[in-house]
């Protein structure tokens, strides 16, 4: 098992009223041994801007501006500006941040070419209601737990609430010249591909998400993860794949937990999980991340590399921002080896699909019923059986049918 070491509180809130109430959530760029962190401050009735620091090396805050270095100005973002994530690009850094209006929470971006003079691009989310968007994933068969959050948002928040889109950032790489955008409605992770940020219009999100369940990273698989998942920091390469560290909600008696979780996706196919470690990387333990603003939050957002060990920065409890640190190549290894026990899975899954066929053409849909496994994971036991030419499927009426041959 990984060693994780809990590092401790680098960042608390001050008595500048920008950030009186809480600093957590930050985005980290690192150059050589200096640390820019980009971090969400909160002043007093829950108003967001973002704050600015500097590490030498990745403990050490050696400066800290008195003021926000990005403020709200439009009305999308009237209320708050919130968990920035900063990725550079083809000589750009993008900052991707939430835009609340006390209501709806969207994401938005800004661009630099210094990390001092910030430009606002505006919103990339799809402004359409949850209700709206509920009718597009029935059509697409998505589970039913993507209705579960539109009646809750719609209940909880507005009927009007639009679709609250999170936990986005871009990948440091373009896939066949497409950029790649982490995103997350809920409960999944998901990933958008696309050529422009001005073709991200509302007709071209109604088209992806017709066929949203094509485009899951990864979606809630263990039971601290009950609740739902999003993105953390963004992915770091690596030269066993894209290390992703994600935030898993465990929905419990005594309330929400958030937990920092990890998985490894494959360099060519982000959609290719390739390691997923079966319990998170870490959790509140320690009093500042048990007692906060929120009670039990560790929230991972920035990532920094020293001498082969990986620093997770994370606003802890919604008051502070806290760092854990792990050997970059033991949590690989890991990673990597929890594929064994992954195919493992797979190939006893492809074993009963296979006994199933035997009897009478099965449906996709009656195979998800009877093994009790997301689509996902059957399609994989299909493949499998596939490739040894062991079943043959057809399509009846958007029903795949599967016969063991």
């Amino acid at each position: 098992m990984v060693m994780v070491k809990k590092e401790g509180v680098i960042l608390e809130p001050t008595d500048l009223e920008f950030e009186n109430q809480g600093v957590l959530n930050p985005a980290v760029v690192q150059q050589g041994n200096t640390l820019h962190m980009f971090y969400r401050a909160v002043k007093k009735g829950n108003y967001s801007s973002i704050g600015y620091c500097r590490l030498d090396g990745p403990l050490n805050v050696v400066e800290r501006s008195k003021k926000p270095i990005m403020i709200p100005e439009f009305d999308y973002e009237k209320h708050s500006i919130e968990d920035p994530r900063i990725v550079f690009l083809d000589g750009i850094y993008y900052l991707f941040y939430v835009a609340y209006d006390g209501k709806n929470a969207l994401t938005a971006y800004a661009t630099s070419k210094d990390l001092k003079q910030w430009e606002k691009q505006g919103i990339i989310s799809p402004k359409i209601t949850y209700d709206e968007a509920e009718d597009i994933f029935r059509s697409s068969k998505l589970k039913e737990r993507y209705s579960f959050f539109e009646s809750y948002y719609r209940d909880v928040v507005a009927p009007d609430v639009l679709l609250w889109e999170k936990d986005a950032f871009i990948f440091p790489k373009k896939f066949n010249n497409k950029f790649a955008l982490i995103h997350r409605i809920l409960p999944d992770i998901q990933v958008i591909y696309f050529n422009d940020f001005k073709a991200l219009t509302l007709d071209y999100w109604k088209e992806y998400l017709k066929k949203l369940g094509d485009f899951v990273v990864l979606e809630p698989k263990h039971g601290y993860e009950s609740r739902n998942i999003g993105g953390g920091a963004p992915v770091i390469n690596t030269d066993k794949g894209w290390l992703m560290i994600y935030h898993s909600v465990e929905d419990s008696n005594n309330g929400k937990i958030y937990r920092a979780s990890v998985a490894l996706l494959d360099k060519k196919d982000p959609c290719k999980v390739i390691g997923r470690l079966n319990n998170p990387l870490f959790s509140p333990e320690e009093e500042y991340e048990k007692l906060g603003d929120v009670n039990n939050v560790v929230f991972p957002t920035g990532t920094a590399i020293f001498k082969g060990r990986l620093y997770i920065y994370y606003g802890a409890a919604d008051k502070r921002v806290a760092v854990a640190s792990v050997n970059l190549n033991e949590l690989l290894e890991e990673l990597l080896a929890t594929k064994i026990d992954f195919d493992a899975e797979i190939g006893f899954i492809a074993g009963q699909i296979f006994n199933l066929g035997l009897k009478k053409e099965v449906t996709l849909t009656q195979l998800k019923d009877t093994l009790k496994k997301d689509e996902k994971t059957i399609l994989m036991a299909i493949g499998w059986l596939a490739k040894d030419n062991k079943v043959q499927f057809r399509h009846n009426k958007d029903e795949i049918k599967i016969k063991t041959k």
